[in-house]
């Protein structure tokens, strides 16, 4: 995590510039102050009592250390606190904080370190829940394959066709969640290549559409939990004005986008629903605006900013229809990442019924990540 100093708190060249009411510079400007004071004062009660210079040095030395004392115990306090904390978080423990109680330096640096904290305990929680998820998806696939060979094995069933389907789809949806795990790996390391070109987006949507409802159509009777919807009887319509709108983006990367929109919207969408997909030409040259729009209960405001979030399934109602189930919770991170890759934006928008989500793409303008 990337940490700079507070915002007008930089310094600008003048040596005073950065000196705050009660910061650290400001502390030992008057500890120096009042050492000199404490010095010049004992100096001219000793001119004038005539008393003994070195009783003088003896009584001025032992009130400026008292005095550096306790600043520098003010100051070393807070420090042993911080590094307490920051061993914590060493050792796997990201839920000890610094008290952020100062004005100072230390105070910014309390609120920093805090703020890793968060951070860390964060991306903890979400591994916890990557092996959690992955554990459960995987586990059912597997063990209904596991029982389909075992019964072949016993003699239990015999290997014919209807068996041996019953296993290929259970192993296809192992493929499927292994591809959302890769699809993963690459949102982490940020190196999948954007291959952009330009393409006529009638024709493209309404062939991603179609593979949408054909792949449906081939998993209805799966078991529920299959990763994608199974779900038939929602109806798809797509909008695209001008007819003849074209972009410039990577096929690939938005194919991923408007699957998993689709895939959510239909999940989400009630018995005989409608699920429309509208294009529009977006500000610049080739640039492209998609919105998806369903008929289902929506997402609550609240809870807006945590929809593209990985493993966030959302606070609304469960999804509609057979083999529908809330999924892995990481189709909407994923199409978040392959709109960020275009350097465009992708939002939930205001909607009078259901859910809308709107996406941005900036065109052969933007330059690729």
């Amino acid at each position: 995590m990337s940490v700079g100093e507070p915002a007008g708190r930089r310094s600008t060249g003048d040596p005073w510039g950065g000196v705050r009411p009660f910061s650290i510079k400001t502390k030992l400007a008057v500890l120096v102050v009042v050492s000199v004071l404490i010095t010049t004062g004992l100096s001219m009660i000793a001119v004038q009592t005539k008393t003994e210079l070195r009783f003088i040095m003896v009584f001025s030395m032992i009130a400026t250390l008292l005095i550096t004392q306790f600043v520098a115990h003010s100051l070393t306090s807070p420090l042993d606190e911080m590094n307490a904390v920051a061993r914590s978080i060493a050792h796997g423990d990201y839920t000890r904080r610094v008290r952020e109680n100062r004005r100072d330096e230390l105070g910014d640096l309390a609120q920093t370190i805090n703020a890793m904290a968060d951070e860390l305990e964060a991306q903890d929680r979400q591994r916890k829940e990557l092996v959690a998820n992955v554990s459960h998806e995987l586990r059912t696939p597997i063990a209904g394959l596991r029982a389909v060979l075992e019964n072949v094995v016993d003699g239990i069933s015999e290997a014919d066709p209807e068996t041996m389907l019953t296993a290929l789809k259970q192993t296809e949806r192992l493929g499927r969640l292994v591809e959302t795990l890769l699809d993963l790996s690459r949102l982490d390391s940020g190196v999948v290549p954007l291959r952009k070109r330009r393409f006529e987006v009638w024709p493209y949507l309404s062939g991603v559409l179609k593979e949408t409802q054909m792949v449906a159509s081939a998993r209805t009777g799966m078991a529920s939990g299959s990763g994608r919807h199974t779900r038939t009887d929602v109806h798809l319509h797509l909008d695209v004005t001008p007819p003849e709108l074209s972009a410039h983006a990577d096929p690939e990367r938005i194919h991923q986008v408007v699957a998993n929109l689709v895939d959510n919207a239909v999940k989400h969408s009630p018995p005989h629903g409608r699920v429309t997909v509208r294009a529009r030409s977006g500000s610049g040259p080739d640039s492209l605006e998609l919105e998806v729009l369903d008929e289902g209960p929506g997402i609550p405001k609240s809870q807006w900013h945590r929809v593209f979030e990985r493993f966030n399934r959302g606070e609304v109602a469960r999804p509609h229809g057979p083999g529908s189930d809330g999924g892995t919770g990481l189709g909407l991170a994923i199409a978040r990442w392959a709109v960020d890759l275009h350097g465009g934006r992708i939002r939930v928008a205001e909607s009078d019924r259901g859910c809308r989500i709107l996406v941005t793409l900036p065109g052969e303008t933007s330059a690729s990540r």
